[in-house]
């Protein structure tokens, strides 16, 4: 299913032959979507919320929900309306510590949200004036944190361990059911992190005088990228499952996760074209305020790619270029090189692929510089996509 058949094209080929585009097309393939997703719901022990911030495009959002994910981690009320808008029978967590005022009110009363999320003790009463307690789960969120984190998300959210036990029973003493909480942070490398995480979570289990029925681990799973490799997500997985399989928990128990990147990174590509090219310099008409946002963070330098010229492949010998966006800022930059073809030129055109993650959610219209032109993709998958 398409959302605006005006907007879809078999390939990126005949896309080209159509338009011809002058600002940057986002390409949106739905059967990536849709398989990555099964994929995960698949493979991962415990319930699998989509983090929405990673993209919040609401055919995304719809693709996603097709491939099995039924709740979705939100942090605002226009997320919690977005899914609602194009999705049924789903659920909506209002996963964060800081909320607008009123905004849990509101999307209890017009949503039905039960799930929140408070990291200290002053957090639980402007929650409770808002909300039904008796009705609603309350995760005291715990921080953590691990080296092959690319992003310490602890940094600005999440309680100490050794606080976890008194905001737990705040939380019970309020009313709510209590459960835990912990994100280990983005683009984590190795599934070590998960393990130190669910360690520490076991001490504070073991300390409570209460067992916690939902416990969820947070997000972080990433995604190799051209010379950013990970270890595949099974791997992530089979350490999760084995070590959750040692905490302390209540009988109906589930644990559960929070994917990003995971699930809106491959699904979605960027045809940009050549503005300008300088020697071993090319110019795009989109960049690091645009569609390449997510580039100035730690982790990855670059994405998948392939050329075309006049609609079809450009094929030939290699060369490494240095890629520029379209504003007057310097900084707009990408941090690593592209092997280009050697005679790339004005008017040809640039499929990156698998930046569905931290794009769109994050592309700015610095200089004047935006695109919403998005289409779908019936056939074959983006650059650098694998399952």
């Amino acid at each position: 299913m398409v959302s605006n058949p005006e907007n879809t094209f078999a390939n990126i080929r005949d896309l080209l032959r159509v338009w011809s585009p002058s600002e940057p097309v986002y390409c949106i393939y739905p059967d990536a979507y849709v398989r990555n997703a099964r994929d995960f719901v698949t493979g991962f022990p415990g319930r699998v919320l989509f983090a929405v911030k990673a993209n919040a495009h609401p055919d995304v959002v719809r693709l996603i929900h097709e491939g099995g994910v039924s709740h979705f981690d939100c942090a605002s009320l226009p997320e919690i309306e977005t899914v609602h808008s194009v999705c049924d029978n789903v659920t909506c967590y209002f996963m964060t510590p800081v909320r607008l005022r009123g905004s849990a009110k509101e999307a209890q009363e017009r949503y039905g949200v039960r799930h929140f999320m408070v990291d200290h003790q002053s957090g639980i009463g402007p929650l409770a004036s808002e909300i039904d307690m008796s009705s609603s789960v309350v995760f005291a969120r715990m921080a953590v944190s691990h080296e092959s984190a690319m992003l310490d998300l602890s940094s600005r959210f999440g309680a100490p361990p050794d606080d976890i036990p008194a905001i737990i029973e705040g939380i019970s003493s309020a009313g709510a059911e209590p459960a835990l909480a912990f994100n280990v942070g983005s683009m984590v490398t190795s599934p070590e992190a998960y393990r130190h995480s669910i360690g520490l979570a076991k001490t504070v289990l073991e300390g409570l005088p209460v067992k916690i029925r939902l416990v969820d681990i947070g997000g972080g799973f990433p995604r190799s990228y051209p010379g950013f490799e990970v270890p595949p997500l099974s791997d992530y997985f089979n350490a999760i499952r084995k070590d959750v399989a040692t905490l302390p928990l209540a009988e109906n128990a589930e644990i559960m996760g929070e994917p990003g990147r995971a699930l809106a990174g491959p699904g979605l590509s960027a045809l940009v074209e050549v503005c300008l090219r300088k020697e071993d310099r090319i110019y795009l008409n989109d960049g690091m305020y645009g569609i390449f946002w997510e580039l100035r963070f730690k982790g990855h330098d670059r994405f998948a790619v392939r050329a075309f010229r006049d609609g079809n492949a450009l094929q030939g010998e290699n060369r490494s270029f240095r890629v520029y966006g379209p504003t007057c800022d310097s900084t707009d930059k990408l941090p690593g090189d592209v092997d280009l073809p050697a005679d790339i030129r004005p008017g040809d055109h640039l499929e990156f692929g698998c930046l569905g993650a931290y794009s769109l959610s994050g592309r700015t219209d610095f200089n004047g510089f935006r695109s919403d032109r998005i289409v779908t993709i019936t056939e074959g998958t983006p650059p650098g996509y694998s399952q």
